[in-house]
């Protein structure tokens, strides 16, 4: 609802989604108050950017076999490990981090969550250049890292329930019903740029204009379903892979569709539907590449659907 207020009036949110989307809500439900007003307001001004520094090498979609050690030093944790798919590491103040602090028990037993500072003596980023030829992703490599014993989120070996948390609300934040995760053009943007442009549509074509936005309006009804359960006290459950699941093909369909439309166009850089080019143009070409990722990044496509198997239709957990 927020959003929506925002995008009537033309506003737009500080550019700092894994900050407002992922470490926010994790330090409200985790952070002692003193933490909540360190980095709290930072994050809503957009002065300070995050990162996210969950994923490893060897450790992507099964995040709980993650390789990070953090060790207890006098008041200090010395972290040493690898990270990768790192978003906007390179640019960020501040990134949420997962550790491993005991190999007792359960895997997921023994990780903890830390808040770590981008610039202190032992980190080192490396940056990964997707198909779209732009920077965002990166590597980052933490060799005997010291973090203040005050950075740790909740208590030690309690890591993997915040993760839960953050990772819940990075499925929201990833699913809104524009594409691109939610950033980009939606499916009535497209409907209205084939309408002002008069584009001489295929039978086909105007059977998927109409698919796209069908899907858009199921994705905006569950959203009201997860705004309505948060009104109500309740956290993000399996619905929120749900509508990640649904929204990833969503903007997969509606950048799909826009390259079509664009036709002998979308060959080249920087032209969108119709052969419009320019700022507009750059957008929809762009976003073509960049869609690609959707059902990869922030939990892939496979995952959500494991989870609503098992915690929605209550299917045996897959082997």
């Amino acid at each position: 609802m927020i959003e929506d207020e925002l995008r009537r009036a033309g506003v737009r949110r500080p550019i700092n989604p894994i900050g407002i989307g992922w470490a926010g809500p994790t330090l409200l439900a985790g952070g002692t108050e003193e933490q909540q007003r360190r980095w709290l307001p930072g994050i809503l001004s957009g002065e300070d950017i995050w990162c996210q520094l969950f994923s490893e090498p060897d450790a992507g979609s099964d995040l709980a076999s993650l390789a990070t050690r953090a060790t207890r030093d006098g008041d200090e944790w010395v972290i040493t490990g690898r990270k990768v798919w790192t978003s906007y590491a390179h640019l960020a103040r501040w990134g949420i981090l997962l550790a491993r602090t005991s190999r007792d028990g359960r895997p997921q037993d023994g990780i903890s969550y830390f808040v770590c500072p981008m610039d202190v003596p032992g980190i080192e980023i490396r940056p990964l250049v997707d198909m779209t030829g732009e920077h965002a992703f990166n590597e980052v490599t933490l060799d005997d890292v010291r973090l203040p014993a005050d950075h740790l989120i909740g208590a030690a070996g309690d890591g993997w329930r915040l993760a839960k948390v953050t990772l819940a609300n990075e499925r929201i934040a990833l699913s809104g019903e524009g594409s691109l995760w939610g950033r980009g053009p939606t499916a009535d943007d497209l409907v209205t740029r084939a309408r002002e442009l008069g584009l001489d549509l295929a039978p086909t074509q105007r059977d998927a204009l109409t698919r796209v936005w069908m899907e858009g309006e199921i994705l905006r009804y569950l959203r009201l379903r997860l705004l309505n359960a948060a009104a109500a006290g309740r956290g993000p459950g399996p619905e929120a892979s749900v509508r990640k699941a649904l929204a990833d093909e969503h903007g997969q369909h509606v950048m799909g569709l826009a390259q079509d439309l664009a036709g002998p166009a979308a060959m080249l850089a920087g032209r969108g539907p119709g052969g419009i080019d320019g700022a507009e143009g750059e957008e929809w070409s762009f976003g073509f590449l960049y869609s690609q990722a959707l059902t990869i990044g922030g939990g892939t496509s496979v995952v959500q659907r494991n989870i609503i198997a098992e915690r929605v239709l209550g299917l045996p957990r897959d082997l």
